[in-house]
């Protein structure tokens, strides 16, 4: 690749920065850029932009390369946590990461840094980006560390972000990408990483959720329509959850009515109408297990859905790839059937399809069908 001006997401983060260092020595004009996109609590122990900065100022400081600092936080809260909010108001679990890196990262970003006279941006995810010379498309691929893949996050990514996207780091396992930091003597190259929601940090998030979404208690049900507890706001429940239900010591109560009297409690399913949020005991119940999902909204990397057939897909980031047939809807809808039944499937959420380690885009969960 001939010399470049590339510009870098720099986040304060260990993998950004070695993206950075690699394609310095590339020969590559880099410029570094700081996105702040959070600032309704920035002096909280959990949103850590501040510190973020600092770190990514002293990796630029190293490397010898300028940092911007650009405030994002606007168009975040139009474009990201306003939809968010919406999400979870009507009951179903958003990704806000997904959103983010479209919307924000290489979106508002990506225009940023195109007016700063950039050829390509890159940022530290681990994904790839090839060019198909036969169909002439770019093609996003997973990272070669399996562990930490993230084109789930990056699907609904169009070929115009693709063709000026690079991931540098996608190429390497993490443990090479921190043995390289060590080695150059990167400030934050033993930085933990960050697990928060996308820009806002790791906190509690039921507190987080409670000063934007108003409660409206209501009634826990078991399978077997006994009312067993009561819930804070099904805004603050999702699908397979099993912690914080607060109906831990309805076992003897759950056994009299039919329930077994050990087996955890699962959220089911949330019925916006009745405000019921419905609980069940035992991992593998089968209102948690579905066998198809419509997905809506959907964005394919190539510009137009794959052809119908056999594929894989992730309904949930952290989930191995599974088989299924993949059957285009009206509009920008698309149906799935899965070989084999899939847990906890979640509205909200999003069905990310694969064709090997081709990430092909996907779509946002509206509707599963659970087993009979």
């Amino acid at each position: 690749m001939s010399k470049q001006r590339i510009v870098v997401g720099l986040s304060g983060g260990v993998d950004s920065a070695v993206t950075a260092y690699l394609l310095k020595q590339q020969g590559h004009d880099v410029v570094g850029i700081f996105m702040k996109n959070w600032e309704d609590d920035d002096d909280s122990e959990y949103c850590s932009s501040n510190i973020d900065f600092v770190d990514a100022a002293a990796v630029a400081d190293v490397l010898g390369i300028e940092i911007e600092h650009v405030n994002f936080a606007a168009d975040y809260r139009d474009r990201v946590f306003a939809e968010f909010l919406r999400e979870y108001q009507a009951g179903r679990t958003p990704n806000p990461d997904i959103l983010c890196n479209a919307e924000i990262k290489f979106k508002a970003f990506l225009d940023h840094a195109m007016r700063l006279g950039a050829e390509k941006i890159a940022t530290g995810h681990y994904a790839r980006v090839r060019l198909n010379e036969t169909s002439g498309k770019h093609e996003l691929l997973k990272g070669l560390d399996a562990t930490k893949d993230q084109s789930y996050f990056l699907h609904r990514l169009n070929q115009a972000q693709l063709s000026k996207t690079l991931f540098p780091v996608g190429e390497l396992l993490k443990t090479e990408v921190r043995r390289i930091a060590d080695e150059i003597g990167l400030p934050n190259a033993k930085k933990k990483d960050s697990t928060g929601i996308c820009f806002i940090g790791e906190r509690p998030f039921r507190e987080f959720l409670n000063r934007y979404i108003s409660k409206e208690p209501g009634d826990i049900k078991n399978a077997k329509g006994h009312t067993i507890g009561e819930h804070v706001g099904l805004s603050f429940y999702t699908l397979g959850q099993r912690q914080g239900l607060g109906i831990g010591g309805l076992k003897a109560k759950g056994a009299q009515r039919g329930g077994g009297d050990h087996a955890p409690w699962f959220v089911a399913r949330k019925d916006m109408t009745t405000n019921t949020l419905w609980v069940v005991q035992g991992h593998d119940h089968p209102w948690l297990q579905s066998s198809q999902l419509l997905a809506q909204d959907a964005s394919w990397t190539a510009g137009a859905p794959p052809p119908d057939g056999l594929l894989a897909a992730k309904t949930r980031y952290r989930q191995a790839d599974t088989s299924c047939v993949l059957a285009p809807e009206p509009a920008t809808n698309f149906a799935l059937d899965f070989a084999a039944p899939q847990w906890a499937v979640t509205p909200g959420q999003s069905a990310v399809l694969y064709h090997g380690d081709v990430c092909l885009g996907g779509g946002v969960i509206a509707e599963a069908t659970p087993q009979r």
